[in-house]
């Protein structure tokens, strides 16, 4: 299955990095687990068409060495874990996890233990370090709902599948489409999935890089708009049973050294990417961002004030040029998500079926693109 890129349709004013991928974005890795289980009826334990998505800033202990963080709510119509705390402090100490709806919770819980694993003093306090209080931890998960396709009720995703992803994580290309917390999604009335892309500035932008990845569920068969084509009024799905307004969660990554105001303001950019496909973000949509900056890691309670930091002072002659990235990054990490993501059927034989590229293609072709 090709990216759009692939197909000679799309054209971008920044450049892609080298993967075209959240993974341009140095130390940072992605790690699916897929679970693709039975077929035919709902019995109560499958079929199961779900997953998990891990994304981790960077190869050290998270909780020890946290990074930047913002989060902005699109349409708040979701069971996002974390976000008042990134809301109030400006950081994760967990990788970001996506996973389908009902799962939040026991992802939630995966991270924990895993976190405790790493930094055996949570919970307990500080003696053995000197420090003060006790430590907490905040596990950091998106969703959207995969129940279309898969039994969401079995909550079939757990410590031992977030185990998995956690050993797939890797900072080399991003496997898209059909599988981790894409596995059961559906967008613009086909198959969606997992997308990413990535965008270069340009020298006077500093050389900074900026990746987004997608868990892609959302949108009507009509909506789609592909390079401003509307691809969705020449070329529609075969009739399913039902359709759904969706969600998606976009995770932004960049190695400019921005705080969490400056990653506010590319979140709320994330907003205008997601346009450009279509959407108008239904009342039934959970769509939320997430953004973090690899260039400077926060240690766990320090014992004195943190002050010899890099930090961009005054983002504003550059910020034309970050908030097309991000535009660029997302819409074209959609498209990947359709693209990229096969025919699947799942549970009672619901199905929702792959977005033919030559059919995009000719479609576009009559546009002259």
């Amino acid at each position: 299955m090709p990216r759009i890129r692939d197909l000679n349709i799309y054209r971008s004013q920044l450049s892609p990095g080298p993967h075209n991928g959240i993974t341009d974005v140095a130390g940072v890795a992605v790690g699916h687990f897929t679970l693709i289980e039975g077929d035919g009826a709902w019995t109560g334990n499958g079929p199961f068409r779900t997953g998990v998505t891990l994304i981790l800033p960077h190869p050290g202990n998270l909780y020890e060495e946290k990074v930047v963080t913002a989060v902005h709510t699109i349409n708040g119509f979701g069971k996002v874990a974390g976000f008042e705390q990134v809301r109030e402090l400006g950081n994760i100490e967990t990788p970001i996890a996506l996973t389908s709806t009902l799962n939040v919770p026991r992802v939630a819980d995966a991270l924990m233990t895993i976190a405790i694993e790493q930094n055996p003093h949570i919970g307990l306090g500080f003696a053995a370090t000197g420090r003060q209080g006790y430590a907490s931890v905040n596990p950091v998960v998106g969703e959207t709902s995969d129940g279309f396709l898969s039994d969401m009720q079995a909550r079939s995703i757990g410590l031992a599948e977030v185990r998995a992803a956690l050993a797939d994580a890797s900072t080399g290309p991003v496997v898209e489409g059909v599988v981790g917390a894409g596995a059961g999604t559906s967008c613009y009335g086909w198959k969606g999935g997992i997308g990413t892309a990535s965008r270069v500035l340009p020298e006077r932008g500093g050389n900074y890089t900026i990746g987004a990845l997608v868990q892609s569920n959302f949108g009507r068969a009509e909506e789609l708009t592909i390079a401003g084509v509307p691809v969705g009024l020449h070329l529609q799905p075969p009739p399913s049973k039902r359709v759904e307004d969706g969600s998606i969660m976009i995770i932004l990554a960049t190695d400019a050294p921005l705080d969490v105001r400056q990653l506010g303001r590319l979140c709320h950019r994330a907003a205008f990417g997601l346009a450009r496909t279509g959407s108008t973000c239904h009342g039934g949509s959970g769509d939320f961002v997430i953004a973090f900056s690899t260039a400077n890691w926060m240690p766990d309670r320090p014992e004195q004030v943190v002050v010899e930091r890099e930090t961009a002072v005054y983002e504003q002659p550059i910020m034309s040029l970050l908030s097309l990235a991000v535009i660029e990054a997302v819409e074209e990490a959609i498209y990947n998500s359709l693209l990229m993501a096969h025919t699947v059927v799942g549970r009672d034989g619901n199905t929702r079926y792959g977005l033919p590229a030559e059919e995009v293609v000719k479609v576009m072709h009559g546009y002259h693109r």
